[in-house]
């Protein structure tokens, strides 16, 4: 059974998840009102997503940079995740010989640092003590790069963390609660499946269309 897609584009995705987290500050207390914003997407095709909410808010849009740790014989499997700055995440369930591990995640944060020096020219240059995190993605699937990202954004002393995602699978939910001071998911469908099964239109966001995000600010 193929799902029925649920938005149009990360566009619309954006455009909807942006109105549920604005509605969710305005709906809470004065003190976090106060907090300064500021919008982290992982890149690239959290950019989309992100773009709009930074609008709507008038704040910085920045990126946090994490990769799935894998095995050249299945890219797909996430056995863990890094960061360009090395904060990593392994699974619980992934047992493998230290140097297999090590020669893993060595790939895995070279890209991650590879794609952060292709974009950090165009990233804001702002500071986060103090500040509110809205940590955004197209879609969480395993969570293992949202959750590393989070533990990263952990270290740069911001007042809380929200994570905001359109979907992601309902059995995650409860799971992911525990890394963010707030969860904000618009839809968590059964079967899930994959995240791109849930647009209509999923293409690659090319680096130059991320870095055009980064920069129309």
């Amino acid at each position: 059974m193929i799902p029925t897609p649920l938005f149009r584009d990360r566009a619309d995705a954006g455009e909807q998840l942006a109105d549920a987290v604005i509605r969710q500050l305005t709906e809470s207390d004065a003190d976090l009102r106060r907090m300064k914003p500021i919008v982290y997407a992982l890149p690239r095709g959290g950019l989309p997503i992100a773009a709009p909410l930074a609008q709507k808010l008038g704040c910085p849009l920045d990126i946090i940079v994490a990769k799935k740790i894998t095995r050249p014989e299945n890219p797909e499997l996430a056995l863990g995740a890094v960061t360009a700055d090395g904060v990593v995440l392994w699974g619980r369930q992934r047992i493998l010989r230290h140097q297999v591990r090590q020669t893993a995640q060595q790939e895995a944060q070279g890209k991650a640092q590879a794609q952060l020096s292709q974009m950090t020219s165009a990233c804001p240059q702002v500071d986060p003590t103090g500040a509110l995190a809205l940590v955004v993605d197209d879609g969480i699937a395993t969570g293992m790069t949202m959750a590393v990202a989070v533990q990263a954004l952990r270290q740069r002393n911001l007042a809380q963390i929200w994570v905001c995602v359109p979907v992601a699978p309902g059995e995650l939910v409860e799971q992911m609660r525990p890394w963010c001071d707030r969860l904000i998911v618009l839809a968590t469908p059964d079967p899930f499946m994959s995240v791109s099964r849930f647009y209509e239109a999923f293409p690659q966001v090319e680096m130059s269309e991320a870095i055009a995000y980064l920069s129309c600010q």
